[in-house]
């Protein structure tokens, strides 16, 4: 039978989501736990892979095993053999239509960022930074760009193996509460390093470097050469995927709510 299971895990101790020689990814943790929990080899299918230092709040993975158990047993059952930073939040037995990566319909991150004189130390490595003042009317005008169907070159790393840099963003929305600054991405599919391009040139537009129109002008040069630097990967989370609701895949975990900024954020 086909297990779909949705994780959260802090990436500052791992060198991202996929598997490695070095065994040192979420991937190989998870799946560690689970062949020791069902007693015999079980690999997953991600939604999406995370880099180094990323973090995860609801990743969706499934499996496949002939192992019948309740879905409270492979949560609790998986979760006793993974680090404190890794946790399966829930489980549900799917069908074998059900994909992880290709049922998806979209996935969602967000970006938090501590704007402040000195650098974060309590949620150091949880969250961005940057010291000088942005303004949010300047970066909701260079989001606006950014939004619908493009070719984003220019906001992707060169490592990329993406077959088409073409994605579509469906939103961005950018709040704020007190010190924190949310950054929510939509879209149908994300390039590697692309939210982290997309927040360098972001910020660069909310504290006056740049313009939105010079934001404009990147993103139709197709010149990663031309945007700005790649922000740091501490305060990005993949909020998960989502689903047809005919699936029934939670997509609102708890996590979610203790998300920096989350609280009265407007």
């Amino acid at each position: 039978m086909r297990v779909a299971l949705g994780v959260s895990y802090r990436g500052q101790a791992y060198h991202g989501w996929q598997s490695q020689p070095s065994g040192n990814t979420v991937q190989d943790q998870l799946e560690r736990a689970l062949s020791r929990f069902a007693d015999q080899r079980l690999r997953t299918v991600c939604a999406g892979r995370t880099d180094t230092g990323v973090h995860a709040l609801n990743q969706v993975v499934h499996i496949d095993t002939d192992i019948d158990r309740q879905a409270a047993s492979w949560v609790r059952g998986t979760n006793r053999y993974l680090p404190t930073d890794i946790a399966v939040q829930w489980s549900a037995v799917v069908p074998e239509v059900f994909h992880a990566r290709y049922s998806a319909q979209g996935r969602r991150y967000v970006y938090v960022l501590r704007e402040s004189a000195v650098r974060p130390a309590i949620e150091a490595g949880s969250v961005g930074w940057t010291f000088r003042a942005l303004d949010r009317s300047a970066m909701e005008a260079g989001a606006a760009h950014l939004v619908g169907k493009h070719d984003f070159s220019a906001l992707r790393s060169a490592e990329c193996q993406a077959a088409s840099p073409v994605k579509t963003i469906h939103s961005i929305r950018i709040l704020r509460h007190g010190a924190y600054w949310r950054f929510e991405f939509d879209a149908n599919a994300f390039l590697h390093h692309m939210v982290r391009n997309i927040m360098g040139c972001l910020v660069a537009v909310g504290s006056g470097a740049r313009t939105a129109e010079w934001l404009a002008a990147v993103l139709a040069s197709r010149d990663r050469r031309l945007a700005a630097r790649t922000f740091p990967a501490d305060g990005l989370y993949f909020v998960g995927p989502y689903y047809d609701p005919a699936h029934a895949i939670p997509d609102d975990p708890a996590v979610l709510d203790w998300l920096p900024g989350a609280s009265a954020a407007q």
